[in-house]
């Protein structure tokens, strides 16, 4: 299967923090012709195994989340629905937006907004807050409490699509689209005799606390790891010096939550392998499983490269594929280049 495809197939899994079964099921799939073990573990965490066969080799492991942001129903009210978030999605999108409520079978809704004719400049000019807004599901208050439990999660409902010169829109890129390259990664690695013992991790509850990659870093007990997630890119109107270019190739992270021998690595072999990249420098927190990997038992050496994605936390969240392939060759380049086992 094509890199563009996997990342259409996992986008359109629905699965949000906390009710990550279907990817989890579907990402066991697709990992487990690459490894020699997968499973589940009690968070929720996909991890699959695969040993090189030396006595001693160290434990590499490679990781992106697998959950989405969302909303959870909350109340009903007149058969509309009253909804919390579940991670942090874009509510200044969410007026008019379409929703899939994940009842079996699904409901479809449509966020509630008033007709701009019957408002005035003020209003027009704010933005909208979650507790002001309600779904619409069609039904009047009794079907809807019949048939959508209180606690039923919701997420974006939009259709993935390519759009002109190699980029894809879709929910839930991120992190899905990690998935996918670590995927991809792997195919490239089929043929090539390895130093180090791989284990892949797809993280739950990445959007509400990094809370997967807590449990599953400790149960996997790793030397090193190598985290895929997402960035901020640069749009016409967001130009910001610490934004990355969409196009320019996977950004390596450099700062104290990586690394630096690691980070180092990625450098020069994205140099070597003539792939394109961009240095991200983080000062601090970098927002992502990074974070709690590197500090996970007596310290894990950790590295991040994520891929540049505009409209973050939206239905439309967009990407270009050749930064995913890049990404994928610097991740497999850097497993191989594990000769030995060491850094």
């Amino acid at each position: 299967m094509e890199l563009k495809d996997v990342i259409k197939e996992l986008s359109e899994i629905d699965a949000p923090s906390g009710f990550e079964d279907a990817a989890a099921k579907r990402v066991s799939e697709l990992l487990k012709p690459y490894v020699d073990e997968v499973r589940i573990d009690n968070m929720g965490n996909v991890l699959g195994f695969k040993g090189c066969g030396k006595k001693g080799a160290k434990r590499l492991l490679i990781e992106a989340h697998i959950d989405e942001v969302g909303f959870i129903v909350t109340g009903i009210d007149e058969g509309f629905l009253k909804l919390s978030e579940i991670g942090g999605p874009d509510i200044r999108t969410l007026p008019s937006a379409q929703l899939k409520i994940l009842t079996e079978p699904p409901i479809f809704g449509v966020v509630a907004c008033m007709p701009v004719h019957t408002i005035g400049n003020e209003e027009m000019n704010k933005a909208a807050k979650l507790k002001d807004l309600y779904a619409d599901v069609g039904m009047s208050g009794e079907c809807a409490a019949e048939k959508i439990p209180l606690g039923t999660p919701a997420v974006f409902h939009s259709v993935f699509k390519e759009l002109g010169e190699g980029q894809v829109c879709g929910k839930a890129l991120d992190d899905r689209a990690g998935m996918a390259v670590i995927l991809r990664s792997l195919s490239l690695l089929e043929n090539e005799e390895l130093d180090v013992d791989l284990i892949i991790m797809g993280s739950v509850q990445e959007e509400i606390g990094l809370r997967g990659a807590v449990a599953g870093t400790f149960g996997a007990c790793p030397d090193y790891a190598l985290s895929i997630d997402v960035t901020y890119a640069k749009t016409h109107d967001y130009k910001k010096d610490d934004a990355m270019d969409s196009g320019g190739g996977p950004a390596i992270g450099v700062g104290p939550n990586m690394t630096r021998a690691l980070s180092d690595r990625l450098i020069a072999l994205a140099k070597e392998k003539e792939i394109r990249y961009q240095l991200e420098i983080m000062g601090g927190d970098t927002g992502t499983n990074a974070w709690v990997i590197q500090t996970s038992r007596e310290g894990v050496a950790t590295a991040l490269v994520s891929l540049p994605l505009k409209y973050m936390h939206t239905q439309n969240e967009t990407l270009r594929l050749s930064d995913a392939e890049a990404l994928s060759r610097l991740v497999a380049a850097f497993v191989i280049s594990l000769k030995g086992g060491e850094l």
